[in-house]
């Protein structure tokens, strides 16, 4: 058992268009979380990201921690918690996802790992209530996941080398019970058939290096035709991007962002960049971009030889 852990925990993108909760792919976007033995809890948030979060007991990262002490048997009541992040919040970048990752690993550190990440990966699905961030924010890379009700499962691989993806995120949050509600009741048969199809074709394309497919693959008719009206702008952009440099695009997880894959010898990434951004704010929607490549690694334990600060790794890792 340790006495502290630094948890390193990237972003996600979910869905991929037709891959509704169940594909994911880990990005180069991070949260932190520092997880301390205490005498009594204390929680200190740093970060713009995280204003509003609770800083007592009724924090997520403090209960998710003590549901892996108790499904360990485990007790350990108080806690010392820091927290930094770099991914906005309910943006469709699984926020929520990397802080059930970044707990749950974190406090299996700290008792010593009684817990494999297959239990762990299980334990975060039956919270998130879907396994395609989660998984992806655990395992790294591209995940195809799979959620029965009681058991998570999953094949993680690494995405083609060379891609590289633009993220444009809109000043608006979109919670995913909003995202959720907009979706039908019922789909046909044929809209089922035509993304069971786009999906096993999208895992195929990335996992054989076809950038060529993605377009086609990234096609849905499942959730971004009814969330289309809650993201102004996205429609136009999902039909219009293949034909400005992109590989494919979609939006991610519940929104509002909208992503493309991009080859990262691409041109004209400025003008793709420049038109997504500019069809954004023709519907009144300001945003903001980010270029980030795919994260291999998954959530990691961040070294502390030198026995420094949290917000000295912090400005450590931001640097580098």
């Amino acid at each position: 058992m340790k006495n502290s852990v630094r948890v390193k925990i990237p972003a996600s993108t979910a869905n991929l268009g037709p891959g509704f909760d169940s594909l994911g792919m880990a990005l180069s976007l991070y949260s932190y979380i520092e997880m301390k033995r205490a005498e009594e809890t204390s929680i200190s948030l740093y970060g713009e990201h995280l204003k509003g979060i609770p800083t007592d007991k009724t924090n997520l990262v403090y209960k998710v921690a003590q549901a892996v002490f108790n499904q360990a048997g485990v007790l350990i009541p108080e806690l010392g918690i820091s927290m930094y992040s770099e991914i906005p919040l309910t943006r469709g970048l699984g926020s929520s996802a990397t802080t059930i990752i970044g707990a749950m690993v974190a406090a299996n550190e700290l008792i010593g790992s009684p817990l494999t990440r297959e239990e762990l990966f299980t334990m975060a699905t039956q919270m998130e209530k879907h396994p395609d961030n989660v998984g992806a924010s655990l395992f790294g890379g591209f995940a195809v996941c799979a959620w029965d009700g009681s058991t998570a499962h999953h094949i993680s691989f690494d995405p083609p080398e060379h891609l590289e993806v633009l993220v444009v995120i809109p000043r608006f949050e979109l919670s995913t019970t909003k995202a959720r509600e907009a979706l039908p009741s019922e789909l046909s048969f044929q809209d089922a058939v035509y993304n069971i199809g786009r999906t096993s074709l999208l895992v195929g394309a990335l996992a054989s290096g076809r950038y060529d497919l993605l377009s086609a693959a990234m096609k849905d008719k499942l959730h971004q035709p009814y969330r289309a009206a809650l993201v102004p702008g996205m429609a136009e952009i999902l039909e219009e991007a293949p034909r400005k440099g992109a590989l494919g695009a979609a939006l991610s997880g519940a929104g509002p962002t909208v992503l493309a894959f991009v080859h990262q010898e691409e041109p004209d990434k400025q003008g793709l960049e420049a038109y997504m951004i500019e069809t954004m704010r023709a519907q009144g929607i300001e945003a903001d971009t980010m270029w980030i490549k795919p994260d291999l690694r998954g959530a990691q334990l961040v070294s502390d030889e030198h026995q420094s600060t949290f917000m000295d790794i912090i400005k450590g890792e931001v640097k580098a």
